[in-house]
C-alpha cells in the first residue's frame, strides 16, 4: 500500500537509532515445578556481537500470557517463538539458531525481514522508465534442464545480511530500522526502512513495515521468511501439516523458478488449497509447478477485495499439537514454501539444541508482491517515485483446536 507521510520521512531522515542493552532472554514458562521447558532457552550473552561495525544483539518482546518472541537485529531475523499447544504448553514454533556465528553461517533467509526486493528477480534485470538495471546474481543453477541466473532477496548483500539498527519500544514491541543506499545491488535510489514487531495479547505476531523513496525511483517489496514447524519438534517433518490458501490462482513461472507473466487456475491441480489438504497428499505429485521447485515453492495471488486490503491468506494447523497458524496480510501475494532446501546439512542446518533441520522440517508462508514484478506490468506495481512511500503489515495469528 503506498501512502505519503512528509513527518515519518523527516523522522527516519534525520533519526540516529540508538540500541539499547539487549533484552533478556525469555525465560520459558514451565507446565509444572519439575518439569523442562520443552524447547532450547537462548541466552542474550549469545548473540552479543559487532559486525560491520554495528553491535548485533537478541531482543525479546512477550505479551501476558506466555507468548515470546526472540529477534536479533543481524537481517531482523526471527530467532524463536514460543507458543502454547492445544494442552497449554508452551512450544517453539520457528527454526532458528543459539548464536549470533550459528545465524551468520546459517540458513541465509531463517526468519529473516527480506528486501529490497523479496523473491526473484529474472536474471538480475529490469527496465524502469527507460533505464536499465542490472542486479547482483546471487539465485544460480548450473544444472542443465533448469539453468538460472537471477537475484533473490535482494542480492548478494541483502538485507538478511546487514544489522539492522534497533530500539526496544516496549516489552512487547522491538523497532528494526536499515537503509538501503543509491547503487547497492544495482538497485536505484536510497530507502529507508522501519520495521515494527508486536506481539500482541491475543497471540499475534504483528510485523508493520514503511519504506520511502528518497531521491530517485525505485523498486520495493518486502517479507518476513519464518520457518515455521507447528508441532514444536523443529527437526521433525512438516508434510502432515494442514493449510489452506486464499487463493484460486497461482503464478507461472519458467524453468528458472522466475514468473513468466501468466497466471494458472488452482482448481484440479496439487495447488489447489481453498479447502484444508495436508502436504504430504500432493507434495510428490507429478505436475511441473512442484518439479520446478522440489516442492512446494509458488506465489499464490490472494483473493482480496481491493489492493492493500488486511486479508486472510492461509492458515496451517499441526493435528499432533493442535496448533493453528493463520496469516493475514495487506500484500497481494503469498508464498507457500515446503523447506525444500533443508538438507541437514552441518553446521549449515543445525540449530538450537543441536537440532538438525532436515528436508522440508520447516514450512514458510510469505506474504508480499509478486516476484519479478518490474519486469510485468500487469503485476501489482512496486516501484515507488521520490517522496512516495509504501506500507504493509502482516499478522502471524496462533491459536489451538482446544
Amino acid at each position: 500500500m503506498k501512502r505519503n507521510n512528509p513527518v515519518l520521512t523527516a523522522v527516519i531522515a534525520t533519526a540516529t537509532l540508538a540500541i539499547p542493552p539487549v533484552a533478556d532472554a525469555a525465560t520459558g514458562a514451565k507446565t509444572g515445578a519439575d518439569d523442562a521447558p520443552a524447547y532450547t532457552e537462548l541466552s542474550a550473552a549469545n548473540f552479543q556481537k559487532d559486525v560491520d561495525g554495528k553491535s548485533v544483539g537478541l531482543y525479546t518482546i512477550r505479551n501476558r500470557h506466555g507468548m515470546v518472541v526472540q529477534i536479533t537485529n543481524y537481517g531482523a531475523k526471527i530467532q524463536q517463538i514460543l507458543v502454547p499447544d492445544r494442552e497449554g504448553k508452551l512450544g517453539d514454533v520457528a527454526q532458528g539458531y543459539e548464536t549470533i556465528d550459528q545465524v551468520i553461517g546459517g540458513q541465509a533467509s531463517m526468519g529473516a525481514f527480506i528486501g529490497r526486493y523479496a523473491n526473484r528477480i529474472a536474471a538480475g534485470k529490469f527496465t524502469m522508465d527507460g533505464v536499465n538495471y542490472s542486479l547482483a546474481i546471487n539465485d544460480i543453477s548450473t544444472d542443465p534442464k533448469n539453468p538460472r541466473e537471477n537475484t533473490l532477496h535482494g542480492g548478494k548483500r541483502g538485507s538478511r545480511f546487514i544489522p539492522f539498527d534497533a530500539k526496544q519500544l516496549s516489552q512487547s514491541s522491538v523497532q528494526m530500522s536499515i537503509v538501503f543506499r543509491d547503487g547497492e545491488e544495482g538497485f536505484p535510489g536510497d530507502l529507508p526502512v522501519r520495521v515494527l514487531y508486536t506481539v500482541t495479547d491475543t497471540n499475534e505476531l504483528v510485523i508493520t513495515y514503511d519504506a520511502v523513496a528518497v531521491n530517485k525511483k525505485t523498486v520495493a517489496n518486502f517479507t518476513v521468511h519464518t520457518f515455521f514447524n507447528l508441532s514444536g519438534d523443529l527437526g521433525s517433518s512438516i508434510t502432515d501439516t494442514v493449510f489452506t490458501v486464499n487463493g484460486t490462482r497461482v503464478l507461472d513461472v519458467t524453468p528458472a523458478l522466475a514468473p513468466n507473466g501468466k497466471f494458472r487456475d488452482v482448481a484440479g491441480t496439487p495447488l489447489d488449497f481453498r479447502k484444508p489438504k495436508a502436504l504430504a497428499k500432493d507434495i510428490d505429485a507429478d505436475y511441473d509447478l512442484l518439479k520446478a521447485g522440489g516442492g512446494y515453492d509458488n506465489h499464490f495471488i490472494v483473493d482480496q477485495e481491493a489492493p492493500g486490503v488486511f486479508t486472510f491468506n492461509a492458515r496451517a494447523y499441526d493435528p499432533q499439537s493442535g496448533r493453528i497458524l493463520e496469516v493475514w496480510s495487506t500484500e497481494p501475494g503469498v508464498q507457500l514454501y515446503s523447506g525444500n532446501f533443508l538438507e541437514g546439512k552441518v553446521p549449515r542446518d543445525v540449530g538450537k539444541g543441536n537440532t538438525v533441520y532436515k528436508f522440508r522440517s520447516g514450512f514458510c508462508l510469505e506474504p508480499s508482491h509478486f516476484p519479478d514484478s518490474p519486469n510485468h506490468a500487469h503485476f501489482p506495481p512496486t516501484s515507488l517515485n521520490p517522496g512516495e512511500w509504501y506500507s504493509g503489515k502482516i499478522v502471524y495469528r496462533f491459536s489451538t483446536d482446544r
